[in-house]
């Protein structure tokens, strides 16, 4: 089946994406500036301490040797140990952060799906009247405004003057955890949000504008089920893709959010140890963001022909 050799080359690709992603990761750990030992002993630490915290960490050992180590490791979810946190287990680093990551993420792309299907049918049923036009502002005000400047407003209206969510992560939590996620949720969703809706606008307004709505018309299929059943349903595909797409970049695009909010997902903690030069803890965070990515691009990849029966036929 053609379906079945498709899925294997995008599994042949994106094994081979992520042992890319690796060896960049690794190559740029090699030429960051400063030296873990050196960092690790301290201004004060003697050349025989640097030099056992060397061989200890095995930076003593050929490139081509901690590379091979390293991804050998990898494939057996060992990451070695950070430099820093008491030298612990890279692997616990990333169970205790990605979980957060991932919701906030998941619950971010839900938002901004449910938001951006239900805002572009709108528009386009009512394409170019009031509702058209104002969805289209908002629309436009979500795909140019960044996070950075969105955040601020956001936290000075709702944590400053309204006091009613808490600017930052808090340990322990003073407040139910969902608290914590309302704000990053709502900013991290708004660009996404906003390609949803003017991507199905577009879709349904082609869609709409197709032989078998005229037909269905003309049968009096009532306009509920012409809407959801026959023109959403064929409309949805390339903004199911977008979805997928968004998903990935969402579990990236939430380490500036993180970071503001003092979260303790992978972003923040990728952002730390790029800043301890912790590379072990960079290199595990970058990898694992980057096999998510592609994990995700692989569902679309297959939920397209499933729903799909033209694609499907296409590649048996």
């Amino acid at each position: 089946m053609r379906l079945a050799k498709a899925i294997l080359l995008r599994l042949l690709f994106g094994a081979f994406s992520l042992l890319f992603i690796s060896f960049v990761t690794f190559v740029a750990g090699e030429f960051s500036p400063g030296d873990p030992a050196t960092i690790l002993g301290g201004e004060k630490a003697s050349l025989a301490t640097i030099q056992q915290i060397r061989h200890n960490l095995m930076l003593d050992r050929p490139r081509p040797e901690r590379y091979w180590r390293y991804i050998t490791h990898a494939l057996h979810g060992d990451f070695g140990q950070s430099y820093f946190s008491t030298h612990e287990p890279v692997r616990d680093i990333l169970a205790r952060t990605i979980p957060i990551t991932i919701k906030m993420a998941t619950e971010a792309i839900l938002l901004a799906s449910v938001i951006g299907i239900l805002f572009g049918v709108i528009a386009a049923v009512y394409q170019r009247r009031a509702a058209d036009k104002t969805v289209l502002v908002f629309s436009t005000l979500g795909v140019t405004t960044p996070n950075f400047v969105l955040a601020p407003i956001l936290v000075y209206i709702f944590c400053t003057k309204l006091d009613k969510l808490p600017i930052t992560w808090q340990i322990p939590l003073v407040a139910p955890e969902y608290y914590y996620f309302i704000l990053p949720v709502v900013i991290l969703a708004a660009r996404p949000a906003a390609l949803i809706t003017r991507l199905t606008r577009a879709s349904m307004i082609d869609t709409l504008d197709q032989e078998f709505i005229r037909t269905a018309v003309a049968k009096g299929v009532p306009r509920g089920r012409l809407l959801y059943r026959h023109a959403l349903r064929n409309a949805i595909l390339p903004v199911i893709t977008t979805i997928g797409t968004s998903f990935g970049f969402l579990l990236t695009g939430s380490f500036v959010l993180e970071r503001f909010f003092l979260m303790p997902g992978l972003g923040s903690t990728v952002i730390e140890a790029i800043q301890q030069i912790d590379m072990p803890v960079v290199q595990a965070g970058v990898l694992v963001t980057g096999a998510m990515f592609i994990f995700l691009n692989l569902i679309v990849d297959i939920m397209l022909p499933i729903l799909d029966p033209r694609i499907r036929e296409s590649q048996v």
